[in-house]
């Protein structure tokens, strides 16, 4: 007795689904295009929203900004939840072993009372600022059209979420875990002369109805001064002066400002690039928004860096605009 084995090829008879293969053709998707297109309701709504009943659930119009579809803004990290998820995880696993690390080797004590006395007063307060761009995402998330972009924004409003509470924790390294360090930063947010502008910005920013301009204030305008000012220029500082062992602590900020600006870049250009009127509204909110930013991180800088150091995080902002709409900006406005 023989046996013969044979194979066969089996043709499936659909290479994705119905509602892909629209928009991509007849080819294997990607997870992430089969979980981020074409999935949001956009009929048969049982109610309008009983807080802005003009409103539909799923609105376009809770942005000024037109697109002709917005599922055009892809995310170039390609994140669903499961990638995103893995991605956070390994930030958050380097993260959690350079804090062991520091506590382990009481790197604290290190620290001179000058040192400390300026994160402090100079640094933990931003877990204030970073609640606020919490806010300011989870808004693109409830109030964006298209999957792509809503989605995009829940994961960086819980990246935003996380830095909040890595700098909650550097105060509570800096006292023994007695919150005495937050507290100080909680009374210089609330009364430091310093802080103010910056605070009256984010309290401001709060009562923002579009979307949109929420993201370029926080994505563009804040998030480039965070880089150059906060987590450079104060960065810096702190390496002058006996404090280097800190940017452990900070690194997983400016690794998830990294990212979050390889994906706002992204969003930027393909909303300026589909059509005249959108790049002079950008333009406009850009415009109206950029003086508000440079008063606010003016009076920080005067504080805390030995010069006031604005000029980079504006030349930052200038450098983003060109490179994603070729937007020229007045800076000395």
């Amino acid at each position: 007795m023989t046996l013969e084995i044979k194979t066969s090829n089996l043709q499936p008879i659909r290479q994705t689904y119905a509602y892909i293969e629209r928009r991509f053709g007849a080819k294997p998707a990607t997870r992430y295009q089969e979980v981020s297109f074409d999935i949001q309701a956009s009929t048969n709504f049982h109610y309008r929203p009983l807080w802005k009943p003009d409103k539909t659930l799923n609105d376009k119009t809770h942005t000024a900004l037109q697109m002709q579809d917005w599922y055009a803004f892809k995310d170039p990290r390609q994140f669903y939840y499961g990638a995103y998820v893995q991605h956070r995880a390994r930030l958050q696993d380097t993260a959690e072993s350079h804090y062991a690390f520091f506590e382990k080797r009481q790197l604290v004590n290190n620290l001179s009372d000058e040192v400390k006395q300026k994160i402090i007063q100079c640094l933990l307060p931003f877990r204030y600022v970073e609640q606020t761009a919490n806010l300011h995402m989870m808004s693109g998330s409830a109030y964006g059209y298209g999957t792509v972009i809503t989605q995009a924004c829940i994961f960086a409003a819980m990246d935003r979420l996380g830095m909040a509470q890595y700098i909650s924790r550097i105060g509570l390294i800096l006292d023994g875990n007695t919150g005495e360090s937050l507290q100080q930063a909680k009374h210089a947010w609330l009364n430091d002369e310093t802080w103010q502008p910056l605070r009256k910005l984010c309290e401001q920013s709060l009562t923002e109805q579009d979307w949109f301009k929420l993201y370029i204030l926080q994505n563009l305008l804040i998030d480039s001064m965070l880089q150059e000012l906060v987590f450079g220029q104060l960065d810096e500082w702190l390496v002058e002066n006996g404090g280097r062992d800190i940017a452990i602590l900070t690194e997983f900020m400016k690794d998830c400002l990294t990212d979050l600006a390889k994906w706002s870049d992204s969003v930027l250009k393909t909303a300026i690039s589909e059509s005249e009127d959108n790049k002079t509204l950008i333009q406009s909110w850009i415009t109206e928004l950029l003086p508000q930013v440079k008063q606010a991180f003016s009076a920080w800088a005067q504080t805390a860096l030995t010069d006031s150091g604005i000029d980079s995080g504006l030349n930052k902002i200038s450098e983003r605009s060109k490179k994603t709409g070729n937007i020229l900006l007045d800076l000395a406005a």
